[in-house]
């Protein structure tokens, strides 16, 4: 990996792929497990345990260890979709349910998943090829994230015609526009989506359905339609001066940046959006962190990050035990390099906004905050985090970035397709299935399980795609 001191200079990646000894030297670590905890995706304790996909990570490292590179990545293909996204941006729950886990560092099957999926693109050995045979079912799939293309990939190796709707000028959803280029390189996006297009599959972009075009137009032209639009609709903070101009939503945030760098191919880099302001990143997780990063890039005076929360323990407690998801205190790559630039860890845990302070001409220029701890209610018997009196401070803010989650689906789209929602607002279906409440509308993704992993998408992006060629033709040997 690049030195901290280096890689905030530029947004190229910063992870290198490993070289195929090291993946060698890991994948012999696997061969003496006998319960392989990787590959379940079972959920424990409501966390999911393994990888969603069912990688047969053990088949795949064996063949790795005994040389057949290829052999390996076409039984990786099996089960997974898009291993170049995976080996980039997942948190590996395969990593945090490994048995060589439990008494030391688990195998790094991300890393070897990347290392796999670049020597078969390397080798020629990715391969998207048209059908030869047309079912003649059409297919539209409502958003290219990852559970748009998962789906897409499938249905049009089926023999249907496959559509792709993005509302954004490129495709690629989130993949694109919601996590940085440092993270995952657009380029890798677009090599994959080349191979889809040569396929068959169609891209249209700019394309906002239920807005730009009625959802019954494409209701009248296709044989099935799978929403995978995903989770966007942002939560926000509500307190007074949230109208104040420099205050915005993370995920949009970070898809200016983006944009600004693809369009100009990386000759201008968008540094009038933080340099020399001091940031507020308002939420944890990845994409609090990665506005982390994404300022200290553009040359912000200063970052700090906001988390509702205390601190997770850094080892595991006893009420949390392998195989379960570690909750455990996790410094990203953000927070790393805002430790080398400005010398501290930009983390205030147990504290929030309470207002957002205007200058004369309507910007953003402070922020009162305040401490929180945690109270049990006495009628629910719910822990809420509430605030400390005395606690209250104020410090100067020139741009925030709110990276408080999702609230689930987007309303315009929902309502132009006439589906039914849940109480979080996802596209309700039966439990275990795809299908909404309106006949051939199917969904999958975020706008489905609400906001969730890239994997989790791919995963129910393959599934669903399952379901529609039943729906289609009766059967699947999908």
């Amino acid at each position: 990996m690049e030195r901290v001191a280096d890689r905030i200079k530029h947004f190229r990646e910063f992870h290198d792929t490993v070289p195929t000894e090291e993946v060698v030297k890991q994948t012999d670590k696997c061969m003496s497990c006998g319960v392989p905890f990787c590959q379940a995706g079972c959920m424990i304790s409501g966390m999911a345990s393994g990888c969603p996909l069912h990688n047969l990570i053990p088949e795949i490292n064996h063949l790795v260890a005994c040389g057949s590179m290829e052999q390996a990545y076409l039984r990786l293909a099996k089960t997974h979709s898009f291993p170049e996204f995976t080996g980039r941006v997942c948190p590996a729950l395969c990593e945090a349910a490994c048995t060589s886990g439990v008494h030391s560092t688990p195998v790094a099957t991300k890393s070897n998943e990347r290392a796999l999926i670049e020597y078969a693109y390397e080798n020629g050995l990715v391969k998207e090829e048209a059908p030869k045979v047309r079912t003649g079912k059409k297919v539209a799939v409502i958003g290219s994230g990852p559970s748009g293309l998962a789906a897409a990939q499938l249905l049009n190796r089926r023999g249907h015609s496959v559509t792709v709707y993005e509302r954004s000028d490129r495709p690629g959803g989130l993949l694109r526009y919601g996590i940085p280029n440092m993270k995952l390189d657009k380029k890798v996006i677009d090599r994959r989506l080349a191979l889809m297009e040569k396929a068959g599959i169609s891209f249209v972009c700019n394309a906002n359905i239920g807005k730009d075009i009625p959802a019954e137009e494409i209701m009248n032209e296709f044989d099935s339609v799978i929403l995978a639009c995903g989770a966007s609709n942002p939560r926000d903070i509500k307190v007074p001066g949230r109208e104040a101009k420099g205050i915005y939503f993370a995920v949009g945030f970070l898809g200016k940046v983006t944009k600004a760098l693809l369009d100009s191919d990386f000759e201008k880099v968008p540094y009038q959006l933080a340099e020399g302001k001091s940031v507020l990143v308002i939420g944890g997780g990845d994409t609090g962190n990665d506005c982390v990063g994404t300022s200290i890039r553009l040359h912000a005076k200063e970052v700090i990050q906001l988390e509702m929360m205390p601190p997770a323990p850094k080892e595991r407690l006893e009420s949390n035990p392998w195989p379960e998801w570690p909750k455990v205190l996790k410094t990203d790559y953000g927070q790393e390099e805002a430790i080398e630039v400005f010398g501290k860890d930009p983390r205030i845990y147990q504290t929030t906004v309470t207002e957002f302070l205007k200058d004369e001409k309507g910007n953003v220029c402070g922020a009162k905050l305040v401490s929180l701890e945690p109270k049990k209610d006495p009628e629910t018997g719910r822990m809420n985090m509430v605030p400390v009196k005395g606690t209250e401070k104020t410090i100067p803010v020139d741009l925030v970035l709110i990276a408080a989650g999702f609230l689930g689906s987007e309303k315009y789209v929902t309502e132009a397709f006439g589906v039914e929602t849940d109480g979080r607002s996802n596209v309700k279906t039966n439990p275990g299935e795809y299908a909404t409440s309106r006949k051939k509308v199917f969904c999958a993704g975020d706008v489905h399980r609400g906001q969730s992993l890239v994997v989790w998408a791919i995963a129910e992006g393959r599934a669903v795609a399952k379901e529609v060629d039943l729906a289609l033709m009766g059967y699947t040997n999908l």
